[in-house]
């Protein structure tokens, strides 16, 4: 079965700098990757590029089976328009470490902007659906408040709604909790939690081994800009092969 997610000896460089080294990453439909690793691993750059907020300096990646960022015209492979890469971004929802809601509109008003107008629909449809997504992620009652009333983990659960009122074949997730207090973090995960068990295609880049350990599918740890090992989770993080692994988890368990 053709993966969803195929990315092909991925690079990219900044200058001089190579921060991705040849990267291989499958994603099945329906399964949750984790990509753990210390800072300055490349795990961020390798989640920008996918959907090309980062150009890739090398490498290939593709969509259910179609190139991302790329298209063929005859016998040659150009960079797609602007508004190309917008319509194929529809299909990549991502929630990064900071929330980026618009601060002058309602978690309701954040949620239906993008409905209402990248896909054209009704204001009235995308609201209903937009209550719909603010009950799955506990915060219905807060439709109508400003990101500035709300906790940090409130905000993220309206940027992960936000995000799924694309309704993305894949969610990408940039260290979602890394800027939450640590008492918000769990209702952040919980969310992300059912997501998986609803069968949502999720790569995450994470530093919460607990939730890599028992929601992931696979595990992906990063050093230097390169895979050093992949598995599954319970094996990568109970019985690491590679010693630059193992150092690095005998610091963060």
């Amino acid at each position: 079965m053709m993966p969803l997610l195929n990315v092909e000896r991925l690079s990219k460089s900044f200058g001089d700098h190579q921060v991705l080294k040849s990267i291989d990453l499958t994603v099945a439909s329906g399964d949750v990757t984790c990509i753990v690793g210390p800072s300055g691993s490349g795990k961020s750059t390798l989640l920008r590029c996918l959907n090309y907020l980062e150009v890739p300096t090398s490498g290939a990646i593709y969509l259910q089976g179609e190139p991302v960022g790329v298209r063929w015209r005859g016998d040659k492979l150009l960079r797609m328009s602007f508004n190309e890469l917008c319509v194929q971004r529809q299909k990549m929802g991502m929630v990064f470490q900071g929330f980026h809601l618009f601060p002058h509109k309602t978690a309701l008003e954040n949620i239906i902007e993008a409905p209402v107008i990248v896909r054209g629909k009704s204001k009235a449809e995308a609201t209903d659906e937009a209550f719909h997504l603010l009950d799955k992620v506990g915060l219905r009652d807060r439709a109508n408040y400003y990101p500035k009333q709300l906790s940090g983990g409130q905000q993220q659960r309206v940027a992960i709604a936000r995000s799924l009122a694309m309704q993305p074949t894949l969610m990408l997730f940039d260290e979602p909790t890394s800027a939450l207090d640590p008492e918000l973090v769990g209702e952040v995960l919980a969310v992300m939690r059912q997501l998986a068990e609803e069968g949502m295609t999720m790569v995450v880049v994470t530093h919460e081994m607990a939730f890599a350990r028992d929601v992931a599918d696979h595990l992906v740890f990063m050093d230097g800009g390169i895979v050093v090992e992949a598995g599954d989770p319970r094996d990568v993080l109970t019985n690491p092969q590679h010693g630059r692994t193992r150092t690095f988890l005998a610091r963060v368990l």
